[in-house]
């Protein structure tokens, strides 16, 4: 949906409200001397992004939902840890998850346009696995901030809260998961919780995880690449990134899992947790923490979807069945590998 159809189909949203509109900007006009009218540029049931024009350059303001509400509180963080790699907060307000940062660069989509172009996400993908390894000393600090915990010792209980949830998959509704799938889900569930049981085991340390790293969210300024939009991220298994960004990859790109080029992708994600584990074993924990990283999606859109404005519900419902349809399509765990 283009900007122009979101903000028609999204016009009764409390942020595209004139009252709104002129609180945001009072509170940005605290903060920053604007040169010129906003620009909403973006529009949706879950956030809203405002163009600020300064003096010295575009500032961007952002207000999320109530699941992504710790937004401002996590940039910070990051800012504070690795500034290189975040966009820098100019304020926040961390009781309404308001926060106006400084312009971040350049999409990556921009800059990579077909699969030759890759080489950008080979050199970047280290660079984030460095951020997920620097940031694993402060877990209880991410959860405190109100990040999502769904480290593997609670995938299990997650999702057996949500198989038990009709209304939620959608059940034996077009697009929903069939009663054959929801068995099926229920008879891997011993295998998922020992899944989650052995990759628990390994030394790869479990820490922050954006969810939906795509080439909308990376952006390259000055060099460097920023990482961007952590409204969707949680404290898991680090390789389940992956999900998100391999299957993006690959869908733009018509590629094939396990191909050559994604195999790439995958081994220069993994090369700096090569200090926890041998390159084999982060191999083999890379195949199951990407099926359990189904999983997650699907839980993850569970939480959105019990928060978000009933008015809207339905257009992204299918999403909660959808990550475990995608766990599904490849049988049972042990009869496949990613490679």
């Amino acid at each position: 949906m283009d900007e122009k159809a979101a903000r028609e189909r999204y016009a009764d949203l409390e942020w595209a409200q004139p009252d709104w509109l002129v609180q945001a900007r009072a509170w940005i006009e605290q903060h920053a001397r604007i040169a010129g009218e906003l620009e909403q540029v973006h529009l949706r049931p879950w956030s809203t992004v405002l163009r600020v024009p300064t003096a010295d350059g575009d500032l961007f303001f952002k207000a999320a939902s109530i699941s992504g509400t710790f937004e401002p509180a996590l940039t910070v963080l990051l800012a504070e840890r690795v500034p290189e790699r975040t966009a820098e907060p100019v304020a926040v307000d961390l009781d309404r998850g308001w926060m106006l940062t400084r312009d971040a660069g350049t999409r990556l989509r921009e800059l990579v346009q077909s699969a030759a172009d890759l080489h950008h996400w080979a050199s970047l993908l280290p660079a984030y696995a460095d951020l997920q390894i620097e940031l694993a000393s402060e877990v209880e600090e991410l959860l405190g901030l109100g990040v999502p915990d769904r480290r593997l010792s609670r995938v299990p209980g997650l999702l057996s809260t949500l198989l038990g949830d009709t209304e939620a998959l959608m059940l034996d509704l077009p697009d929903g998961l069939t009663s054959e799938e929801l068995a099926r889900m229920r008879a891997e569930t011993p295998a998922i919780e020992a899944i989650c049981a052995q990759l628990a085991g390994l030394a790869i340390p479990e820490t922050i995880q954006h969810d939906d790293f795509h080439d909308g969210n990376v952006f390259v300024r000055d060099g460097r690449h920023v990482f961007f939009d952590w409204g969707d991220s949680c404290v898991s298994h680090p390789f389940h990134t992956l999900v998100v960004t391999l299957r993006a990859v690959a869908m733009r790109f018509d590629l094939e899992p396990g191909g050559s080029e994604l195999l790439g992708l995958r081994d220069a994600y993994l090369e700096p947790f090569g200090s926890f584990e041998q390159p084999e074993a982060l191999r083999e924990a890379f195949g199951l923490a990407y099926r359990i990283g189904t999983i997650g999606r699907a839980l993850a859109w569970y939480d959105y979807v019990r928060e978000s404005d009933p008015r809207f519900r339905s257009e992204l419902a299918d999403a909660v069945p959808y990550g475990l349809q995608r766990f599904l399509e490849h049988g049972p765990i042990g009869t496949w590998r990613w490679e």
